[in-house]
């Protein structure tokens, strides 16, 4: 493939890019706009094995983005208190 041909491919998956993000504006982040986002991806990531430099991932938001690190120590026993454990028969009072 030509660099001429990549480029329009890169082009044209940017424009579907910016369609599926009015589609999401428009229907919010129902599963049929989440399955062409993830088809968009797909193009992108296969598309730049013919260029072969590797695709940069765009954030499908900024919420997305964030990594939330998650602690290794014990949740305050007093979130608890008052909740049901399922697999004992409910909180007895």
């Amino acid at each position: 493939m030509s660099s001429t041909e990549i480029s329009e491919l890169q082009r044209t998956i940017g424009q579907l890019r910016q369609c599926v993000a009015a589609l999401r504006g428009r229907y919010g982040d129902i599963p049929a706009v989440r399955r062409l986002v993830n088809d968009i991806e797909r193009l992108d990531i296969d598309s730049s094995e013919f260029s072969g430099t590797p695709s940069t991932p765009v954030p499908r938001n900024p919420v997305e983005a964030e990594v939330v690190v998650v602690p290794d120590t014990p949740y305050d026993p007093s979130l608890w208190q008052g909740a049901d454990d399922e697999g004992v028969g409910g909180y007895q009072r």
